[in-house]
């Protein structure tokens, strides 16, 4: 007697696919990232698996750091490479530059949580492939939270006084200290 067809093999295929269509997108939209950093990165890199060399130079939007974050986006979103960021439909643009801006955010908290700025910030335990291609699943979400300081930043208890929107207004001012704390660590 023949075995039954599993009803949820054909679901695994699809899950499988996609899995594989991402890894795939992942290493193209890498592959810049791996020549400047001389790292390695998947679609399941996370800011967390970043060297802090390469998240400082993310972190500073400076020079040449914003064409490999619209390079990565772009390549993910099937637009093309980070080069044809000017020929895109404003559409498009808007697209990108709000994933960036996105992305700059995380990029930053989890500098500040390698100082011991922040105790955690809202998402990251997401890939960076899962802010790009889950962008308006994720984003609404996390853009609503604010990073939590860390107990041990000289100015917690501050912090801990203030409500909501002057905790987000607090954590925001925190941003230019990083950056010139990140020059000193620049190449």
């Amino acid at each position: 007697m023949g075995r039954l067809p599993d009803k949820h093999k054909g679901m695994q295929d699809v899950v499988d696919l996609e899995k594989a269509r991402l890894d795939l997108a992942a290493k193209k939209a890498y592959r810049n990232w791996a020549s400047k950093f001389d790292e390695s990165f998947s679609s399941e890199t996370k800011l967390s698996h970043l060297s802090l060399r390469s998240l400082v130079f993310l972190a500073q939007a400076k020079e040449k750091s914003p064409f490999y974050l619209y390079d990565l986006i772009m390549n993910l979103l099937n637009f093309g490479s980070g080069f044809e960021f000017n020929e895109l439909e404003s559409k498009q643009k808007m697209a990108v530059v709000d994933r960036y801006l996105f992305l700059l955010d995380r990029i930053r908290f989890e500098y500040m949580k390698r100082l011991g700025w922040l105790e955690r910030y809202p998402g990251q335990d997401f890939t960076l492939v899962d802010f790009v291609v889950r962008f308006e699943e994720l984003a609404p979400g996390l853009q609503t939270k604010t990073p939590l300081l860390s107990q041990e930043h000289p100015d917690y208890e501050k912090f801990s006084k203030l409500g909501a929107f002057e905790k987000e207004e607090f954590i925001r001012k925190l941003i230019p200290k990083a950056l010139r704390e990140m020059l000193g660590k620049r190449d």
